[in-house]
C-alpha cells in the first residue's frame, strides 16, 4: 500500500512525486517508456519556474540550458518581427530534463516502474487499484499526469470534446546556426513552427499542423516541402541544418479542448488536467507549476483519506485560479496562426504595437512563484 500512485513520469508526475517524497510520503511512479527518452515537445520553459527549481534543488544546471530572452515571429510570406521576452526562458530538452528529475525521484525514495503500462485505476473506498504490465498495485491517492492522450483517456470514460481538426505535432533536434538567445515561431499554412536552443549545441524544431495538411501531401517530407517552405524562414532552417534524428518524432490527434480535472477519484495535473496551445509556449512551465501545487494540498492537509473530498475541492480552485484563463488565452490566440490573413493581422499588431502583444504574450504566462 502506497500513499500515493503517480500515472504519469513527465514533468509534471516527476514534480509531483518528489515533492511528496521530500517530506515523507511513500510514492509510486509509472512511467510507460523510460529515461532518457525523447517526447513531442516545444522544450521551452518560461523562468516562471526558476525561483521554485533552485529553491528545491530541481534546477538542472549542470546540463547547461540555454538563455532566451528574445521573440521573433514570421508571417508564410516571410514578414517578421522581433520582441523581447521581460521574464524570458530556458531552453531544455525533455530527454534530458525528464531524466534530471527521475533521477532526483529515485535518489529520494520514489519507487519508479519504467517501461510499465497502467491499464486501469480503479477507485475501492479508501483506496485505488492500479492494474499495471508489472501487476496490481494499491495507493490511498492516485494522481492522473499521463500526458496529452494516453490509453487511460479512454479506459476511464473521460469526456474530452473532439477537436474539430485533428492536429498533429512533429519534432526534431538539429545543429544549426541560429540565434542562440531567440524562441521563434514561424506560420504556415494550417500551423506554426517553433525553434529554440535547448542545451549543448542542439536547437529543437517543433512544429504543430492541421492533420489535412498530411493527408493531402501524403508524408512528412512532403508536406514539409509543399506546406512549410512556402515561408522561406522555415525552409532556410531546414536547408541549411544538421538533423540529429534519423526520423522525426510524431504524436497525432492533440486536443486543446477543456478536459475534466478529477475522474472518479483521480486527480489530474499536467497535460492530463489542461493542454496549452504549443504557440503560447508554456507547457512545461505549467506542467511544473501543476504537479507542484497538488503535492502542497496534499501535503497541507496530511494526505488523509477522509479529507479526499476537501482536498479536491481546493486543488480545483486553486488549478482554476492559476491556469484557467492561461488556457483559454491559448484557445483565443491559436486561430491567429497557421491563417494567411491572421498571422498577418498578428505580426501587424506586434511591429506598431509591441506593448499591447507584450501584453497579450504574458495572458498565457504566470508569475513567478516558489
Amino acid at each position: 500500500m502506497y500513499d500515493v500512485a503517480v500515472l504519469g513520469g513527465g514533468l509534471a508526475g516527476l514534480t509531483n512525486a518528489y515533492l511528496l517524497a521530500k517530506v515523507g510520503y511513500k510514492v509510486i511512479l509509472f512511467e510507460k517508456g523510460n529515461y532518457p527518452q525523447h517526447k513531442v515537445c516545444g522544450e521551452y520553459v518560461s523562468n516562471e519556474v526558476l525561483p521554485f527549481l533552485k529553491q528545491n534543488n530541481l534546477y538542472p544546471k549542470n546540463v547547461r540550458p540555454s538563455q532566451i530572452n528574445k521573440f521573433q515571429l514570421t508571417t508564410q510570406t516571410g514578414k517578421s518581427v522581433a520582441l523581447t521576452l521581460d521574464k524570458g526562458a530556458f531552453g531544455i530538452s525533455r530527454f534530458a530534463f525528464d531524466d534530471y528529475l527521475y533521477q532526483k525521484c529515485r535518489d529520494i525514495g520514489v519507487v519508479c516502474l519504467t517501461k510499465t503500462k497502467v491499464h486501469n485505476c480503479v477507485f475501492e473506498d479508501p483506496h485505488f487499484n492500479i492494474f499495471s504490465s508489472k501487476g496490481m498495485y494499491q495507493a490511498y491517492y492516485a494522481v492522473g499526469s499521463f500526458g496529452k492522450k494516453s490509453n487511460l483517456d479512454r479506459v476511464l470514460n473521460r469526456h474530452i470534446k473532439p477537436e474539430k481538426s485533428s492536429y498533429l505535432g512533429v519534432k526534431y533536434h538539429i545543429k544549426t546556426d541560429f540565434s542562440l538567445n531567440t524562441v521563434a515561431l514561424h506560420n504556415f499554412r494550417g500551423g506554426y513552427c517553433g525553434v529554440n536552443k535547448i542545451e549543448g549545441d542542439l536547437y529543437n524544431i517543433c512544429y504543430l499542423t492541421k492533420g489535412n495538411n498530411l493527408k493531402q501531401s501524403g508524408s512528412i517530407k512532403s508536406m514539409e516541402m509543399d506546406v512549410l517552405f512556402k515561408n522561406p524562414y522555415i525552409k532556410e532552417l531546414f536547408k541549411s541544418s544538421d538533423f540529429i534524428f534519423n526520423k522525426p518524432l510524431i504524436i497525432n490527434n492533440i486536443n486543446f479542448n477543456k478536459k475534466q480535472l478529477i475522474e472518479n477519484y483521480l486527480i489530474t495535473c499536467g497535460d492530463t488536467a489542461g493542454l496549452i496551445t504549443p504557440l503560447c509556449g508554456n507547457g512545461m512551465a505549467m506542467a511544473i507549476h501543476s504537479g507542484k501545487l497538488l503535492a502542497e494540498i496534499i501535503i497541507q492537509n496530511k494526505a488523509r483519506p477522509d479529507l479526499r473530498n476537501e482536498i479536491q475541492n481546493i486543488y480545483s480552485h486553486e488549478w482554476n485560479r492559476l491556469f484557467s484563463n492561461r488556457l483559454k488565452w491559448g484557445r483565443k490566440l491559436h486561430p491567429l496562426f497557421g491563417n494567411y490573413a491572421l498571422s498577418n493581422a498578428a505580426l501587424a499588431l506586434a511591429k506598431f504595437f509591441p506593448d499591447l502583444a507584450k501584453k497579450l504574450i504574458s495572458k498565457t504566462h504566470g508569475k513567478s512563484f516558489i
